[in-house]
């Protein structure tokens, strides 16, 4: 890879550091960023895997059972486990790294944090970025488990290959409301922590509302905390790798428009955004889109 000196010259799935140190560069925006990312290279097809759904769901705990099921049968597998940012202190809460580090000193699994840095749907555009740096280092497979918070979780549909809907029989109301958009962007559903009461009732409702729509989404059924059912999903994202190949277009075009969204708001301080509004808003005569035309961009 060609570039200047702060670039890693060579970033491969064998060597963790160069992929640490290219990660680093791209999420912190240091010098030799831009260059980094439009040198990438992808050598092969590398899926990405998104893991999403509501908080509670038991995202993490499946994501370290499907890290062992990969690893066992010889991939490399990377993953971004992206984790709410605090809208207060804009820092990240790194829960997921704990949950995993059962993994930290696998030689084939590389785990990183990413805060969602006010992204409502927990998908920054640097989530985005990072993703492509770890497929052009030859990772066999990329797992992305987002925050989950409703609606927006239909913006991973925008970067992953396969995206995974988990879900918990105590969904059976929440589902009713999000279903059109979670119908279109699941490649498989996940009844997590299936021994609860209720879920085989739930999975054959969600059986029922797909058949409805006559989409051939598999629904799985899973205990990820004792590794039950996992093997199956293991299974299926071994057999399907190319699964949205048709829909490449449509997930380019959502990747462009994260990227440039993130390009023209780059001058933006959500920082000082803040620390503004917090001086003005005392103004009896305060009058916020007067404040949005003034704040400079």
């Amino acid at each position: 890879m060609a570039g200047t000196s702060n670039i890693p010259l060579n970033i491969n799935a064998d060597d963790f550091k160069s992929v640490a140190r290219a990660l680093t560069i791209v999420e912190n925006d240091l010098k030799g960023a831009a260059e980094l990312l439009k040198e990438l290279r992808f050598a092969k097809n590398v899926p990405v895997i998104g893991v999403t759904g509501p908080p509670g769901a038991g995202k993490s705990t499946l994501v370290n059972s499907l890290i062992t099921q990969l690893a066992e049968k010889g991939n490399k597998v990377a993953i971004l486990a992206i984790d709410p940012t605090s809208p207060f202190n804009f820092g990240s809460l790194l829960g997921d790294r704990v949950r995993m580090a059962g993994h930290f000193n696998h030689p084939d699994v590389f785990i990183r944090s990413l805060a969602t840095r006010g992204s409502l749907g927990g998908l920054s555009a640097k989530t985005i970025e990072m993703s492509d740096v770890l497929r052009a280092a030859g990772f066999d497979y990329v797992l992305i488990e987002t925050v989950g918070v409703g609606q927006s979780e239909i913006e991973i549909a925008g970067l992953a290959d396969i995206t995974f809907v988990v879900l918990v029989p105590e969904s059976g109301d929440e589902i009713q409301s999000i279903k059109s958009g979670l119908m279109e962007i699941a490649d498989a559903f996940i009844i997590n922590k299936a021994d609860r009461d209720g879920a085989d009732l739930f999975a054959n409702n969600i059986k029922k509302m797909l058949q409805q729509k006559h989409a051939q989404v598999p629904v799985f059924k899973t205990i990820a905390s004792q590794n039950d059912g996992v093997a199956e999903i293991a299974d299926f994202i071994l057999s399907s790798p190319d699964i949205k190949n048709s829909r490449r277009g449509f997930l380019l075009a959502e990747k462009a428009y994260k990227l440039i969204q993130q390009k023209r708001m780059a001058g933006i301080d959500k920082a000082k955004l803040q620390s503004a509004i917090a001086e003005t808003m005392a103004d009896p005569q305060f009058n916020l889109y007067h404040f949005i035309e003034q704040f400079p961009l």
